[in-house]
């Protein structure tokens, strides 16, 4: 809208600065025409007056000085006789106030003229009326009607209805002519010519062009016309660009990977170039699609094939924990039976985490360390040898998810810790507990029993047989095993997740 605009604006203003542009020429033409006419009249009234004055001033002072000087009193009659039909009148008078020559003025002058001066006096809607006083107190007085005067003020060749009148002073004056009333917003074009006269001046108006409704019209039609061409472009834009890209970027918005998209009305799209974008999209939606179907497929399959794998591993694993336990029955004596029950036991263990990874694949959270502990025990007792039936294993475990190879080490390093602590005491009593530490993904595995607890032959045992096994697997769970040998307990920290 701001860029339309911004482009818009200047050729409106262009056309606008032309249109009074055009107005001002005519009005310049018009004032100068008017100048010409207002001083034509002009001059023939000032013309007219001032010969009828100076005729009448040279009457006055022959008068003056011969009050029965009748030539001189006709002289004058004759120079107003052309003027006497339009109903001019004259009056000459002697120093104490006789009519010596012409009529009585039914107008009473205000004030009086100067020696030797002219004073002028405007009656409104009559005419004119002129004081002359001689050195010896005698005057003359002539008065010009308004027919007269306005004959007299026709400019020639002037064509254009006008107005006119005469002023005095500056002050509201005589008519002469006036306009005809107009509609629309009268705009006056003045002139006034000074007459030379004492304080009289000649004023002359025309009208300029009205301003109509057509003429506002035309000078607002640049304004309007940008307005409409701003308006039409951002409805363009509006309906035709921005509306289809915003329904276009909902759309896209709404789709979400895995969901069909929905149907876009590309036939309700005007521009082309974004129905082929909505279009494009659609496509590119559809094969989105089409390849995580195909990556679904495939890690169904996938997942189909590590479940076989892994029982798979599970049978094989039980198969060896048989052929072991056949071969342990066979076995003479004791300390060969206790071998093939040693190796036994961390087969079932690693069989364990199997069986439970095999069950828990279907949901991909990890396994649950407590019945993958709580079997691991049951196997132990089970596979115990005579001498320690009496071994007790008590549990303490909360639901904890652990990963493949974290439960593998966690079986493993239990297995070694209980047989250390059924090596240094047959019928020992062993604790195991698991619990979640708050506030993170971790959890502290503990194996306690009075079999732990600091002796010579626990030493020994750890130094030549069971130590480096459960060093590598705490390196394993990457975490350190501490050993607390007051209490008899080992303790160690996994990664872990709540259930």
């Amino acid at each position: 809208m701001l860029i339309l605009s911004a482009a818009l604006l200047p050729l409106a203003l262009i056309a606008l600065f032309a249109t009074l542009q055009t107005s001002r020429i005519a009005d310049v033409d018009l004032r100068a025409r008017l100048r010409v006419a207002a001083t034509e009249a002009s001059r023939g009234i000032a013309i007219e007056l001032g010969g009828d004055m100076t005729a009448l001033r040279v009457a006055m002072t022959a008068l003056s000085s011969d009050p029965a000087n009748s030539p001189s009193c006709a002289r004058v009659e004759g120079v107003f006789a052309e003027q006497a039909s339009a109903g001019a009148r004259f009056g000459i008078y002697s120093a104490d106030g006789r009519l010596v020559c012409g009529m009585a003025i039914p107008v009473r002058m205000v004030g009086a003229p100067d020696a030797g001066g002219v004073r002028a006096q405007v009656v409104p809607d009559t005419g004119v009326v002129l004081d002359i006083r001689g050195t010896n107190e005698s005057r003359a007085v002539a008065f010009f009607p308004a027919a007269l005067l306005r004959d007299k003020s026709q400019p020639s060749g002037f064509a254009l209805p006008f107005e006119s009148g005469i002023v005095h002073g500056g002050e509201a004056g005589l008519s002469l002519s006036t306009l005809p009333p107009e509609t629309g917003i009268e705009r006056l074009e003045q002139v006034s010519i000074p007459l030379s006269i004492d304080d009289l001046a000649f004023t002359m108006a025309v009208r300029r062009a009205p301003i109509t409704s057509s003429i506002i019209v035309a000078m607002l039609l640049p304004l309007v016309m940008w307005f409409a061409a701003t308006g039409i472009g951002w409805f363009v834009v509006d309906r035709l660009l921005i509306r289809p890209l915003r329904q276009l970027r909902d759309d896209i918005e709404r789709y979400r990977p895995g969901h069909p998209m929905a149907d876009v009305n590309l036939g309700a799209i005007p521009a082309q170039e974004i129905a082929d974008l909505g279009e494009t999209f659609q496509e590119l939606t559809h094969t989105v699609e089409r390849h995580e179907q195909s990556m679904a497929d495939g890690l169904v399959r996938q997942t189909k094939l590590t479940r076989e794998v892994h029982h798979r591993v599970k049978n094989n694993l039980q198969v060896i924990a048989s052929l072991i336990n056949f071969h342990a029955r066979s076995a003479h004596g004791a300390a060969a039976s206790d071998a093939y029950a040693t190796i036994q036991r961390r087969v079932d263990a690693l069989a364990v985490v199997h069986r439970h990874h095999y069950a828990e694949m279907e949901e991909n959270r990890g396994l649950e360390l407590k019945s993958v502990i709580g079997e691991l025990a049951s196997n132990i007792r089970a596979t115990s040898s005579t001498d320690t039936a009496k071994i007790g294993i008590t549990l303490n475990v909360e639901q904890v998810l652990v990963t493949q190879d974290v439960a593998v080490a966690v079986s493993f390093l239990l297995t070694e810790l209980i047989e250390l602590a059924v090596s240094v005491n047959p019928q020992a009593q062993i604790g195991i507990s698991l619990r979640p530490v708050a506030g993170s993904d971790t959890a502290v595995l503990r194996a306690s029993s009075p079999s732990l607890v600091e002796s010579e032959e626990l030493d020994a045992l750890v130094a030549t047989r069971y130590g480096r096994i459960i060093l590598g697997l705490s390196r394993q769970l990457r975490a350190p095993l501490h050993h607390d040998p007051l209490i008899g307990a080992y303790e160690i920290t996994i990664a872990a997740k709540t259930a």
